[in-house]
């Protein structure tokens, strides 16, 4: 983790639908379940999946778990509202107010 970085605004928020644009994955789609600022990396559901082999803890059983481990957020990019195809975010002022928008359709994402 760079110092540099540690307070970056991330243009892809929590709940998210994105379209993987590289690596393994590249195609698949999924929601975004939890984003990390500090690396610009974010945790998408289905995707990068990983086997670990855990021991067995309190109240849970040992074996191998899958999992979504995180990925970079430059291998991903917002599925646009309006049709459904990777986009850009880019933001704009509204009512005195920072919203993202698509920059492929012009399509408001923030509610």
């Amino acid at each position: 983790m760079t110092t540099a970085h540690k307070h970056a605004k991330m243009k892809i928020h929590k709940d998210d639908e994105v379209i993987v644009i590289s690596g393994r994955d590249k195609g698949k789609r999924g929601k975004v379940l939890h984003v990390i600022p500090a690396d610009n990396r974010v945790v998408v559901q289905g995707i990068n999946m990983v086997k670990r082999h855990t021991k067995p803890a309190a109240g849970q059983t040992g074996g191998i778990v899958e999992k979504e481990v995180p990925i970079h957020a430059s291998n991903i990019a917002l599925l646009d509202p309006k049709d459904e195809k990777p986009t850009r975010i880019g933001f704009k002022l509204i009512d005195g107010r920072k919203v993202r928008f698509a920059r492929r359709s012009g399509e408001i994402i923030d509610r």
